[in-house]
């Protein structure tokens, strides 16, 4: 016993044990680098916020006060190919984590066998032995240089990355649908508005045949207004094809076959009148239009919480960490390894059975493995690990710039095109006093039909670009939301 206790293995082992107590502490692992505007973010935005705006809710979308965009949401959320995409890699992460955290403990392993050899020397008769044996071993390796905590730290923060992405792809998700539902009210509004204008154009049309029939007005003028009418119709083709192609891409987002979406009881849980009545005719009959839509007013807040409140800066920063950890890990690597081992076990010469006289035995050692050459592998590995997280710095710089560049885009068009609402709308005043007063004019002669035709084809210019404006109004909220993460928090700093 003594023999045993002052073998070298012990030694080797009662010197490993104070050098992990003692190194293992100081893992190769440095701390994350950050770009410079992660500490040093602008102290406020220069677009101007209103004075009434109300920060982020989770829920922003009931804000536009929609009855069908929350049930559209629901929908998509509960059936989105993209979204269950995202998720499943999470659950990837997660075992990516446990598959790194398993080399932190002990490898355990159990074999057992039975055998009969049947063996003739030459010129002699068959001989047979029977053999059972039963084995127990275990391996460990001293994370001597934190070499596998970096794993784990690595994988973990890969599992925060895939966590926040989920987050990125619903946020992208939901104000996706909010775009496309709007969209196809825009453009059903769209649609009523060039089918009044054709009833208008039909309108000067008749006074226009009427004049011809009395000899008080040229051919000219006739074919001169009928070619007005047929071009307003010919608007109708492409609106209409753009409406279903919309309308299509949102059936994709929620997860739905185009063919039927629009009856039946579909997956946002509107049933076919109620969908009907405000997706085909909404329009028409008032029932929803976009500008019966709230224009929300959003606080951004300070800049700096942009860090906390964007899940795709926040999975910047965890690949950031990720590869710092595998800097650390690449850089253990080029260091000594210590392996420890053991195993027990008992033989037999009988068939299955270890209670015939079994030898018994049992087995220690210990490894210091160390790489003389590697052709330049360890260190190559090293010089791959710290591009690439030099190259994740400048990424994690590269989405901070943009995030700050998307709300001061977002906040701009907010200002912008309310103001530009507010113009056109004075501008369709006056275009339709015009067409008003151009008609009576012709009627008594006093101008010519080129004036009505200028005063129609402004009135229709008007009235459609107004209704553009409106949904790039509605746009450019959205746009802020998601710009601002959608109210979205982190609920813990990943550093």
């Amino acid at each position: 016993m003594l023999r045993w206790l002052t073998s070298p293995f012990v030694a080797l082992v009662a010197l490993a044990v104070p050098l992990t107590l003692v190194l293992g502490a100081c893992a190769i692992t440095g701390k994350t680098p950050l770009p410079a505007i992660a500490s040093n973010m602008p102290l406020a935005w220069d677009e101007r916020v209103p004075s009434d705006a109300a920060a982020v809710a989770p829920d922003w979308w009931r804000s536009f006060n929609s009855e069908e965009l929350p049930a559209l949401i629901a929908a998509a959320l509960d059936a989105n190919p993209d979204l269950v995409i995202a998720a499943e890699r999470v659950r990837q992460a997660e075992a990516q984590v446990r598959i790194a955290g398993a080399s932190l403990f002990p490898q355990l392993s159990f074999g057992a066998g039975t055998a009969r050899r049947a063996t003739r020397p030459d010129g002699g008769g068959w001989s047979s032995s029977d053999g059972s044996s039963a084995t127990f071993s275990a391996s460990y390796e001293i994370d001597l240089w934190g070499r596998n905590a970096a794993g784990v730290s690595a994988a973990e923060s890969a599992l925060r990355a895939s966590r926040f992405d989920l987050e990125t792809v619903r946020l992208t998700l939901v104000t996706g649908v909010a775009s496309a539902y709007f969209q196809i009210l825009s453009l059903r509004g769209r649609l009523v508005i060039a089918r009044e204008n054709i009833l208008i154009a039909d309108r000067v049309f008749a006074v226009v045949d009427a004049r011809v029939r009395h000899g008080a007005a040229s051919a000219l003028d006739h074919a001169r207004q009928q070619a007005a009418l047929l071009a307003q119709r010919a608007a109708i083709p492409p609106l209409e094809l753009q409406e279903r192609q919309t309308l299509f891409a949102l059936a994709l987002l929620l997860g739905r076959a185009p063919e039927g979406f629009n009856t039946g009881l579909n997956a946002a849980g509107l049933n076919a009148a109620h969908l009907n009545e405000n997706f085909s005719a909404a329009d028409s009959t008032g029932a929803v239009k976009l500008t019966g839509l709230t224009v929300p007013r959003v606080a951004p807040g300070l800049p700096a919480d942009l860090l906390t409140r964007r899940p795709d800066l926040a999975s910047a920063e965890a690949q950031l960490s990720a590869a710092n950890a595998n800097v650390a890990a690449a850089r253990a690597a080029l260091l000594p390894g210590i392996q420890l081992t053991g195993s027990a076990g008992l033989a037999s010469t009988v068939l299955l059975n270890f209670l015939n006289a079994p030898s018994a035995t049992w087995a220690l050692g210990a490894a210091l493995v160390q790489t003389i050459f590697d052709g330049g592998r360890l260190r190559g590995q090293v010089e791959v690990a710290v591009s690439r997280e030099r190259g994740l710095v400048e990424n994690y710089r590269k989405s901070i710039l943009a995030a700050l560049a998307d709300v001061e885009s977002a906040l701009a068009a907010n200002s912008r095109t309310a103001d530009q609402e507010l113009l056109q709308e004075q501008i369709l005043v006056q275009a339709r006093r015009a067409l008003r007063l151009a008609e009576i004019r012709y009627r008594e002669g006093v101008d010519d039909l080129l004036t009505v035709l200028d005063a129609q084809r402004t009135l229709f210019q008007t009235e459609d670009q107004l209704a553009q404006i409106r949904l790039s109004r509605l746009q450019a909220s959205l746009g802020l939301f998601k710009a601002l993460g959608g109210g979205w928090v982190m609920a813990e700093p990943s550093r």
